[in-house]
C-alpha cells in the first residue's frame, strides 16, 4: 500500500527499527501495518477480499424475472427407448441437415415447439443425474420416465423412480412401444401405481403419455404435456444481469483446449465474459448453441458450449460471471479451498444410525431416510413391510428406494444426494460403491437377521443405538533395554518388530503372554528426535504415561480403534 508523505526508504527503515525486515514490495500483516501506520500518524482498516460476495447470487425483483424454457431430463430403464426418444424429438423439431450428431457433444439441446422451447439434457444416466443434484446445481425442472409398455416397470425404472422423487422434480411418465403385439399398458399403469405413480386416467396427479417413438407416435402430446407442467411450474429467471449457471459436461478438445458444456440458469452470458467454473477460471473465447452456431449472447435456459477455460472444469459445478479476469483468478484460487474444506466437511456430516438421533435434536435431519437392499424379493418384502411399520412420534421413516441385489454405486450415489442411510440384508457391496462410500463417508449397514435391522432402525429413532468399535493391532515392539531419565521417567528401548507405530495410539504392555498395562504413549524418539510414527525395523525410545514399571523382554502391541459399520459380522 502507499503511505501517504512516507518514502518507501524511511517505510523500510522503520520496520528495520521494529525489528521487521521487509523489502519494497513485501505485503505486511495487519498487526505490522497497523503499527507502522499509527507511528506515521494514521490509522488502518481492514478491508478484506471476500470472494463468496461475487459467487452470490443477488435477488431478482419479481419485475425483473421473466418466462424461460423448461429443462427436460429423460430416464428409465436400458433399452426401454430413451435414446430413439431423444432421436425423435431431435429430428422432429430441428430442421433438417443442423443436427448432424453434433447434439451427441454437447449434451444438452434445446428444440423448438408451437407452444415454446424446451431444453433437454443429454445424461449419461441415473448417477450423472442425481450426482449433479447431489452438488446442489439444480439444473433439471422436469423429468421423463420411459417405461416400455412390452416390459413395464423394471429395476433401473424404480432406481430412476427414486432419484427424481430424492430430486423433488416432477415425473411425466411415457409408456414407449404402445406398437408392439404384447404392449399392455394397463399393467404398467398398476405397475407405476405401485411405485406410487398413479396416472391421471386413475384420478393420480401424474400425466402419463402414449408414446412409439420409432414411429413418432403421441410425440406431440408429450411434448404439450412437457409444455402444461412447465405452466404450472411458473419457470421464471433474470436475463438482465451477469450470466451463471452449471457445467453439464466439459473435456479436453485438441484444437480448442478445455470445452465446457454450461446450462445458463440467470443472467446472460456473453463473448468475452470473464468466468469461473469450480476450479477453473478464464475467459469466453468462443461460444457455439447445440448445433455448432457461433453466439454473441447466451440468456437463462440456453445450453451452450464454450472455450476459454485454463482448466477442464468438473460436471455439476456452478459458473459465475465474474467482473475481470484477474478477479476471476482470485475468486477460483479461494474456490480451490474452499471445496477442499466442504468435501472435508461434508465426509463427515452425512448420516449415520449412530447419530442420527443427536442430529435430530440438533436440526440436521428431521427424518431417516432408508435405502434397502436384500438378497431375494422373499427377504425384501417382508423386510420392507417391518421397517414401515416402525413408528415414532417425531420422526418420519422414509424409504426412499429398495431392490435385489448387492449394493451399488448408483446406490452410494443416491444416498449422497438425499442424506440417507444404506441398508442391506444378506448383500454385498460393490467395490466401486465401498470406495465412493468410504471417501464421501456413507453409512452402509449389512445384516443376516432381520430382527437386527429392526432394533437398530428402531433404536436410531430413540436416540439409544451407540457406536461399536473394534481395536485394530497396527504395530509390536520388543523393549531391548529400559533408561531412567532424570525428570522425564522410564524410557523403553524397542525394536519394532511388525507394522508401525503412530504417537498417539493405545499401548498395551505385554509381560509373558499377559497384558499388564494399557495407556497411552507420553513421548516417541528416534535417536534425539521426537518422531510422530516410527516403522517395522527401526529403533525407537518409548515412553508410557503412567507407567514406570517397565522391563526388558516386556512386549509392546499398538492399537487403532475403528468403527464397526455393520452390527453383526460383515456377509461376505
Amino acid at each position: 500500500e502507499h503511505w501517504v508523505g512516507l518514502k518507501a526508504s524511511d517505510g523500510i527503515r522503520r520496520l528495520m527499527g521494529m525489528g521487521v525486515r521487509a523489502s519494497m514490495t513485501q505485503a505486511l500483516d495487519l498487526d505490522t501495518a497497523g503499527i507502522l501506520a499509527a507511528d506515521c500518524g494514521y490509522t488502518i482498516e481492514k478491508v478484506g477480499f471476500d470472494p463468496s460476495r461475487y459467487l452470490a447470487e443477488s435477488p431478482d425483483g419479481e419485475l425483473e424475472l421473466k418466462p424461460r424454457s423448461p429443462v427436460v431430463t429423460i430416464m428409465g430403464h436400458v433399452d426401454h427407448g430413451k435414446t430413439t426418444l431423444l432421436d425423435r424429438i431431435r429430428n422432429a423439431h430441428v430442421a433438417d441437415g443442423e443436427a448432424g450428431g453434433i447434439t451427441q457433444h454437447i449434451g444438452a439441446y434445446k428444440v423448438r415447439t408451437p407452444g415454446g422451447d424446451i431444453v433437454f439434457l443429454d445424461t449419461p444416466g441415473h448417477e450423472a443425474f442425481t450426482a449433479m443434484r447431489a452438488r446442489g446445481a439444480g439444473a433439471t425442472d422436469i423429468v421423463i420416465l420411459v417405461v416400455a409398455a412390452d416390459d413395464g416397470v423394471m429395476a433401473q425404472t424404480k432406481e430412476a423412480i427414486a432419484h427424481a422423487r430424492a430430486a423433488e422434480v416432477p415425473i411425466i411418465v411415457a409408456v414407449n412401444k404402445i406398437d408392439k403385439p404384447d404392449a399392455n399398458i394397463d399393467r404398467v399403469r398398476r405397475e407405476l401405481a405401485d411405485e406410487g405413480l398413479a396416472p391421471e386416467e386413475w384420478g393420480g396427479p401424474n400425466i402419463c403419455c402414449e408414446i412409439a417413438a420409432k414411429q413418432g407416435l403421441g410425440i406431440d402430446a408429450l411434448m404439450e404435456a412437457i409444455l402444461l407442467q412447465a405452466e404450472v411450474l411458473e419457470l421464471k429467471a433474470n436475463p438482465d444481469k451477469p450470466g451463471r449457471g452449471v457445467v453439464l459436461e466439459a473435456q479436453l478438445d485438441r484444437t480448442l483446449g478445455p470445452v465446457a458444456t454450461m446450462l445458463v440458469q440467470a443472467g446472460t452470458l456473453r463473448i468475452g465474459d470473464a468466468v469461473i467454473a469450480g476450479m477453473a477460471s478464464g475467459r469466453v473465447r468462443v461460444m457455439t448453441d447445440d448445433q455448432g452456431r457461433q453466439l454473441e449472447a447466451a440468456g437463462p435456459a440456453v445450453p451452450v458450449r464454450i472455450a476459454g477455460l485454463g482448466m477442464v472444469p468438473n460436471a455439476g459445478e456452478n459458473f459465475v460471471v465474474m467482473p475481470d479476469e484477474r478477479k476471476a483468478k482470485e475468486v477460483a484460487d479461494w474456490q480451490i479451498e474452499q471445496i477442499k474444506r466442504a468435501r472435508a466437511v461434508s465426509a463427515g456430516t452425512r448420516v449415520s444410525l449412530e447419530d442420527f438421533f443427536s442430529m435430530v435434536q440438533s436440526g440436521t435431519v428431521q427424518d431417516l431416510r432408508v435405502i434397502v437392499r436384500a438378497d431375494v424379493q422373499g427377504s425384501l418384502s417382508p423386510l420392507i413391510d417391518s421397517v414401515s411399520k416402525l413408528k415414532h412420534p417425531e420422526i418420519q421413516l422414509r424409504i426412499i428406494h429398495s431392490a435385489v441385489g448387492d449394493v451399488t454405486e448408483s446406490d452410494v450415489n443416491l444416498a449422497m444426494a438425499s442424506g440417507a442411510v444404506i441398508v442391506g440384508f444378506n448383500v454385498g457391496i460393490d467395490p466401486k460403491a465401498q470406495h465412493l462410500a468410504d471417501q464421501e463417508n456413507v453409512d452402509i449397514k449389512r445384516y443376516t437377521v432381520i430382527y437386527d435391522v429392526i432394533d437398530d432402525l428402531k433404536k436410531a429413532m430413540e436416540g439409544l443405538l451407540q457406536p461399536k468399535y473394534i481395536a485394530k493391532l497396527i504395530g509390536r515392539a520388543d523393549v531391548r533395554q529400559v533408561f531412567h531419565i532424570n525428570k522425564v521417567g522410564k524410557i523403553a528401548g524397542c525394536f519394532v518388530t511388525m507394522g508401525h507405530i503412530p504417537r498417539s495410539v493405545e499401548v498395551r504392555v505385554v509381560r509373558k503372554g499377559e497384558t499388564v498395562f494399557t495407556g497411552k504413549l507420553s513421548s516417541l524418539k528416534r535417536l534425539k528426535d521426537d518422531v510422530k510414527d516410527v516403522k517395522q525395523g527401526f529403533e525407537c525410545g518409548i515412553g508410557i504415561e503412567g507407567y514406570e514399571a517397565l522391563e526388558a523382554g516386556d512386549m509392546l502391541e499398538f492399537y487403532e480403534y475403528e468403527t464397526v459399520r455393520e452390527s453383526i459380522d460383515p456377509v461376505s
